[in-house]
């Protein structure tokens, strides 16, 4: 089958690898029909390539028809629509039965101390192929995959895989009060969709981001934008529409690679050149963000507020203001979405004709597969207006 592959910092291509096969009871088979190139994606194609190997198959946003299932495997048969979340759960251990997915217990990387495995994504999370190829392999499939209807397009519900779940999350860890305020730090694909859902709740949202298309991608859907580019101080701006305190909350939807910070991107950059034996253990142990989005977020907020990180950082050693936290009483909450958490929340939304998350209004580029490669190059570059990136295999 065809998929894509890692092969060094910015080299992702098509190749021919062997098509995956049933290896437990608990797996299925899945035809991919539509996957996308996520901004997690791009942390592998810049910053993350000493857990990577050659040849690794990439993509976690997948979603097709079911091939084959496992003998146990019992609430999906052959010809069901799916989609499949980005990490993989069990469904029945501990955390998963306090619906903490992400952490599953069954499929937790203790070699690397990291929490569940995740399709596509470095050997820190268990180093499974990943969904931007011809056919998926799915561990845990007796939980995991999600069905769909048949009849909407692919667009309706491929955003379950990720997307939508972790902007939906984001906006619960940000506990913004009723009728109350929240600032959206990134206007990539999770924040777009954070935005909305805040504004879908009764929520009043500005969001920050520097990208004209960005910028009014958010605008037609109601979205009060603050451009990082004409505003000399974004914290101040944001004070300056909320009576002088902040937002409530702040969703910080950007994360390690964050503009400006000089000093943390300097030492990414170093780190990407030094052989792999050498860049991994100095990144877990010593590595450094970008955090200025994180530093925005903490002057926006306002006192006793909220800031929701839902933006990857990967650092060990960033330097967190620990006194202006602490002294504006900030309760900070993040981590990976459990996805399945949210879908019964999210279904009702992708299924309704009026689509008022305007789910069919997020993608800018649909690429064949062969295509993989510029749509990494566009989306990481953001070029040619690309905001989201869906591949047909």
């Amino acid at each position: 089958m065809k998929a894509v592959t890692w092969h060094g910092k910015r080299d992702v291509r098509v190749e021919e690898v062997a098509d995956p096969a049933i290896k437990e009871p608990t797996d299925a088979i899945i035809k991919i029909t539509t996957t996308a190139i996520c901004g997690s994606d791009l942390h592998l194609y810049e910053v993350l390539g000493p857990f990577m190997s050659q040849g690794d198959v990439l993509g976690h946003e997948p979603m097709g028809v079911v091939e084959e299932v496992g003998a146990d495997v019992e609430h999906i048969r052959p010809g069901d629509r799916v989609v499949v979340p980005f990490n993989i759960s069990c469904g029945h251990c501990h955390m998963c039965g306090m619906q903490l997915y992400a952490q599953c217990e069954t499929t937790q990387v203790r070699e690397h101390g990291m929490g569940a495995a995740l399709f596509g994504y470095t050997k820190l999370y268990g180093q499974v192929p990943g969904g931007q190829a011809e056919y998926l392999r799915v561990p845990q499939a007796h939980f995991g995959p999600i069905k769909v209807p048949d009849g909407p397009a692919d667009e309706r519900f491929v955003y379950l895989s990720d997307v939508l779940p972790t902007s939906w999350q984001a906006v619960e860890y940000a506990e913004v009060p009723d009728g109350g305020s929240v600032t959206v730090f990134g206007l990539g694909p999770i924040g777009q969709m954070c935005a909305r859902i805040a504004r879908h709740r009764g929520y009043r949202v500005i969001a920050v981001d520097g990208v004209p298309e960005r910028l009014e991608m958010a605008r037609r859907h109601g979205i009060e934008v603050v451009d990082s580019r004409a505003a000399d101080d974004v914290p101040d701006a944001v004070r300056g529409l909320t009576g002088g305190r902040g937002t409530d909350s702040v969703i910080d939807a950007v994360g390690m690679e964050a503009h400006g910070s000089p000093g943390a991107k300097l030492a990414q950059t170093i780190t990407g050149f030094l052989p792999d034996a050498v860049a991994a253990p100095l990144m877990t142990q010593a590595g450094v963000d970008r955090l200025a989005a994180l530093n925005q977020a903490i002057d926006t907020v306002r006192r006793c507020g909220v800031i929701s990180v839902i933006g990857v950082y990967g650092g060990m050693t960033d330097p967190l203001p620990m006194l202006r936290l602490f002294d504006k009483g900030v309760t900070l909450r993040m981590g990976q979405a459990h996805v399945r958490r949210w879908i019964d929340d999210l279904m009702p939304l992708v299924t309704d004709d009026a689509d008022p998350l305007a789910v069919m209004d997020l993608a800018t580029h649909r690429l064949p597969l062969d295509e993989a490669p510029r749509g990494y190059e566009i989306f990481q570059k953001k070029r040619d207006g690309a905001i989201k990136v869906l591949l047909r295999p």
